[in-house]
């Protein structure tokens, strides 16, 4: 079985404003893998875009996949302007030689899972309600680079991440798990952790993300974590002294450890965190 994959995004293509991804290209690819499918790619372009129903299903599902069964949801459409819908691709199905079936969207009471639900969840830091949509944690990736050495001087190493180009909820604290990545979209369970993303107002330090790993000792200079974004601990704000911040970061810490105790390693998930 194939999932078939249609990058970028059409907001991309049509040069619509760019909102931030809920997942890299390389990440939806492990996650379809990861429950056993192979992954096609079919680049998103305004060819495409422009194709008729009957276009599409004749260059991309027939010559170019030879489909035989065409899984799609129930609300599903396509070809040039969203004009084909289930009942025209069964039409095209009895016609070209491949059966078409829809599924249910699966939802709760509060209606579909979808990524318009879910990302609504990330930006307002409703993490547990993204989890609920995403059957997973909402997650970044990003490198690890040189922090100013601040934390260090606490007794609270920080791994800065740059180059963070996923969605990011709020600013805050957070509780969370971390990858570390071996391959794009793969990796293995490294720490738990607490994040800070924001503008570090107590040292006027300006915007970063940044992630200390609870019980980890290491250098990971360069290295690609992947964070999961469990829970949200509080919003971001200023502390009138360093010793007043690093006594909220205590507390931060314990915190998260509470939040995360039940959290292990899922085998499925190639040793990385659930």
């Amino acid at each position: 079985a194939l999932a078939l994959h249609f990058p970028p995004r059409p907001g991309e293509v049509f040069g619509q404003a760019k909102a931030a991804p809920l997942t890299v290209n390389e990440g939806k690819g492990a996650l379809l893998r990861r429950v056993g499918l192979g992954v096609e790619v079919e680049p998103f372009t305004l060819e495409l875009s422009r194709l008729s129903p009957t276009e599409f299903a004749e260059r991309v599902l027939v010559q170019r996949l030879s489909a035989r069964v065409v899984l799609v949801g129930e609300n599903f459409r396509f070809g040039r302007d969203r004009a084909g819908d289930l009942a025209e691709l069964e039409r095209l199905g009895a016609r070209l030689g491949f059966q078409a079936r829809a599924e249910p969207l699966v939802a709760d009471a509060e209606g579909p899972f979808s990524s318009t639900r879910a990302r609504a969840a990330v930006e307002r830091g409703d993490l547990p309600a993204a989890e609920r949509c995403l059957g997973r944690p909402h997650s970044t990736v990003g490198t690890v680079v040189a922090g100013d050495g601040r934390g260090r001087t606490i007794g609270v190493p920080t791994a800065n991440l740059a180059d963070v180009v996923e969605l990011l909820p709020p600013y805050g604290v957070y509780a969370c798990l971390v990858d570390r990545e071996t391959a794009p979209g793969e990796g293995v369970a490294l720490a738990r952790g607490v994040a800070n993303i924001g503008v570090r107002p107590t040292v006027a330090a300006g915007f970063a993300v940044e992630v200390h790993l609870l019980d980890f000792e290491g250098d990971l200079y360069g290295a690609r974590l992947r964070v999961h974004w469990v829970a949200r601990l509080r919003e971001e704000r200023r502390f009138e002294s360093l010793e007043a911040l690093t006594a909220q970061i205590r507390e931060d810490m314990r915190r998260a450890r509470d939040v995360l105790a039940e959290r292990a390693p899922e085998p499925a998930a190639r040793g990385a965190w659930a």
